[in-house]
């Protein structure tokens, strides 16, 4: 990983610092880039709000031998954790390495590791051009995110999404607020209840709807069709000053726990960090940034390296609480939350 990491750093340099950790604080504004918006408080509060939390370490069970794997959207998989929808690696990344590259980095080696990677849209067309052909490429094998896009374009996307043989379509609903988009002539917006009506009988398989950070939304998703949502503030990207996913996470699981599939993503940096997600309610987790990381610097090797080191970090917090499945996860796990300045 140090080889790997050292390569993204050469090949990211004026987008991605990479660094020791991953908090938003040195790229703070960098948009475009990998920073978050404005202040990059939201980006920050994903980390903080994650790492305010301790877990309850205990030894005294059973538990040599954990199971990572878990079946969402009727998929097995290897372990809860998912490749999330980033692209744009010329304008967010620096280039090093052409679009298509990237994302066949991305969906290959979450496959060799038995999960699932999920690819980007924006603009330029390549960018959603490279997701749709890598899926494709993989026998469907991968979980194609369209943009919240007004009119007919949604529409077009989400048929051509699906022709690529992927069984599991998302919308991340989280790019709503991208006004430059509509300054190109291309509107994004949010989706009222007859819009998710006609994305809901426009998608035939598996629909996730991404950007999901209260209740009363998460309802909505529900009473729409959706399958699964992502707890989500966008990596901190879209809008400044939102709370960290992991502190709204709990009370909308509370909600709608069994009625969707639950994920969530945002500062997701370790084993560790997954299993609490889970224990805060989450069925699975995304993880975006360092996958980015991984894939400019070492290509489909680089995410099975740190789909590996993820798993093996996943696996020893599991054994240090007692927790023999990541399907069976007790909130018990974790202490009372701390705060951190």
């Amino acid at each position: 990983m140090e080889e790997i990491y050292s390569r993204a750093k050469k090949l990211m340099k004026g987008y991605c610092r990479v660094c020791p950790v991953c908090d938003g604080k040195a790229c703070a504004g960098e948009v475009p880039g990998m920073g978050g918006l404005g202040t990059a408080a939201s980006f920050k509060a994903n980390v903080g709000a994650l790492s305010g939390y301790r877990f309850n370490m205990q030894l005294l069970h059973d538990v040599k031998e954990p199971d990572a794997s878990v079946t969402m959207f009727g998929k097995k998989l290897a372990l809860p954790v998912l490749a999330a929808p980033i692209g744009g690696v010329s304008f967010n990344m620096g280039g090093g390495i052409p679009e298509q590259e990237y994302v066949n980095a991305i969906i290959q080696g979450c496959i060799a590791k038995g999960t699932l990677g999920c690819t980007g849209d924006g603009v330029p067309e390549f960018i959603h051009l490279s997701g749709f052909q890598a899926i494709e490429g993989a026998g469907g094998m991968g979980i194609p995110f369209v943009k919240p896009w007004e009119e007919q374009e949604l529409f077009d996307k989400l048929e051509k999404a699906q022709e690529t043989g992927a069984e599991i379509v998302g919308i991340d609903i989280d790019a709503a607020g991208l006004v430059t988009l509509r300054q190109m002539g291309r509107p994004v917006g949010p989706k009222n209840a007859d819009e998710l009506k006609q994305i809901r009988e426009a998608v035939k398989g598996k629909l996730i709807l991404k950007g999901i950070m209260t209740v009363a939304d998460a309802k909505k998703a529900v009473d729409c069709g959706a399958d699964g949502i992502v707890v989500s503030n966008h990596g901190g990207r879209v809008l400044d000053f939102t709370p960290g996913a992991a502190d709204v996470l709990p009370q909308i699981s509370s909600a709608v726990k069994g009625q969707v599939e639950i994920l969530a993503d945002g500062g997701v940096r370790t084993g560790g960090d997954v299993l609490k997600l889970l224990a805060l309610g989450a069925d699975g987790v995304m993880i975006g940034r360092p996958f980015s990381v991984a894939a400019v610097g070492g290509l489909k090797d680089g995410v099975e390296k740190y789909l590996e080191k993820i798993e093996l970090e996943l696996q020893q917090a599991m054994v240090l609480t007692g927790t023999q499945s990541v399907a069976d996860v007790e909130p018990s796990i974790l202490h009372q939350k701390h705060l951190i300045v």
